[in-house]
């Protein structure tokens, strides 16, 4: 058995929306996920469905970068942003 880790990764990325949007599926055999905020607004991501300013589980800057193990949550992940310019540039793996 190989202790080494996944060897591939999916990216996407994901347009920026002043309105909901689901930025990862959820998935049961992925290991990891990372979001970069590529966009000069604020982005809030909920580990859930439907995030909003008010309702959100991680508030991410503009340029930053966020990683969590598939250990932590391997559910839906929406996004919203403050304002609508740029994208999320999404991994899982």
């Amino acid at each position: 058995m190989s202790t080494l880790g996944p060897q591939t990764g999916a990216t996407a990325n994901v347009a920026s929306s002043a309105t909901n949007v689901t930025l990862f599926s959820a998935v049961g055999n992925a290991r990891g996920r990372t979001i970069w905020n590529d966009s000069t607004a604020v982005l809030y991501v909920k580990f859930g469905a439907t995030a909003s300013s008010s309702s959100y589980t991680v508030q991410l800057s503009p340029g930053a970068y966020y990683e969590f193990p598939q250990a932590v949550y391997s559910g839906q992940v929406d996004g919203i942003w403050a304002s609508a310019n740029g994208n999320a540039r999404v991994t899982s793996w």
